[in-house]
């Protein structure tokens, strides 16, 4: 027997991943294009990277926008260039433009600063806030005084987030007002957010809950998002009255129906049914899409991307942003 054996490659069709990706027939259900995409994205090769940079070509924001989210879960370098020129791209929407800024700020390079602070005064809301907890995040990344801390967390949930948990032990309650304490930075805010995460309880998720009320709309999305990664069924009514307020942020709404779909209780279904004829396009197609999630997690198969193992946690662990 040799000393060494290679690990066993993976078969993967390129070819084919680019044309579900990019719908070159033009007839390709939106739900294959999400599954080929984290194909891709749990390939994480340079190929994969230039398959999903094709894509951004794309006219639906919830797609590119979900493209853009990989790019930076991948953690590769080589697609900040990419991501920049989402960023600088003014007539896109902010959404895809937000999770640009996001991305770059989990791939983590020191070198990306300088862009994110041009946009520190940009016109939209959600992607000032994004860049500022994206310029915290890459100096938490490379500050000396953190290693130990960042190489002591182990998360259960296999994704790239945009703050770390606080680690100082705190309870729920204390997590609790800081998520709502507007008189810290986002990025603490965050920390507290992704802390309560960890925990899981029902008292955990009644705090977060109280996030979906916040002033911003990106940190609304967001508690929404950690909502799809616990899959704790005690948060569907919040997340339900969130989906179905017509007054809320297609940014927010979108993601409210992508955690229904994660979390996959009964009750679910109809909600999801009904809002995927939405007047707005992006919840139209995250309740399909959910849909979709709601079909995967209940019919007990082992796969969701195509030819891979499911992740841990479930399709928010990948990240449906």
């Amino acid at each position: 027997m040799a000393d060494h054996e290679e690990a066993p490659q993976l078969n993967i069709n390129y070819d084919h991943l680019e044309a579900v990706l990019c719908n070159t027939s033009n007839d390709v259900p939106l739900a294959e294009r999400f599954r080929a995409l984290f194909t891709l994205k749990n390939v994480a090769d340079e190929k994969s990277i230039n398959i999903i940079a094709k894509a951004l070509s794309d006219d639906s924001a919830l797609l590119k926008h979900e493209l853009t989210y990989c790019l930076g879960q991948i953690g590769n370098p080589c697609a900040n260039p990419i991501l920049v020129k989402v960023l600088e791209d003014t007539q896109e929407d902010e959404m895809v433009r937000h999770e640009a800024a996001e991305a770059l700020g989990a791939i983590g390079s020191a070198e990306s600063l300088p862009v994110l602070e041009k946009f520190l005064k940009d016109p939209s809301e959600a992607v000032v806030e994004t860049c500022e907890l994206a310029i915290d995040k890459i100096k938490y990344d490379n500050d000396p005084k953190t290693q130990a801390e960042r190489e002591s967390h182990k998360s259960v949930y296999n994704s790239v987030d945009p703050a770390p948990p606080t680690t100082a032990t705190r309870s729920v309650q204390e997590l609790g007002d800081r998520l709502c304490d507007t008189n810290l930075s986002l990025f603490e805010r965050y920390r507290a957010m992704f802390a309560l995460r960890e925990i899981g309880t029902s008292e955990a998720v009644l705090a977060l809950a109280k996030g979906l009320k916040d002033k911003s709309a990106l940190f609304r999305h967001e508690v929404a998002y950690v909502f799809g990664q616990l899959q704790h069924p005690a948060s569907v009514p919040a997340l339900t009255e969130t989906l179905i307020d017509k007054n809320e942020a297609h940014m927010v709404r979108h993601e409210a129906a992508e955690a229904l779909g994660s979390i996959a209780t009964p009750e679910v279904l109809e909600t999801l049914q009904k809002f995927k004829e939405d007047n707005a396009r992006v919840v139209r197609e995250s309740c399909v899409v959910a849909l979709d999630m709601y079909e995967y997690e209940t019919s007990g198969d082992f796969q969701y991307a195509n030819g891979l193992e499911k992740e841990p946690q479930n399709m928010h662990s990948l990240k449906l942003a």
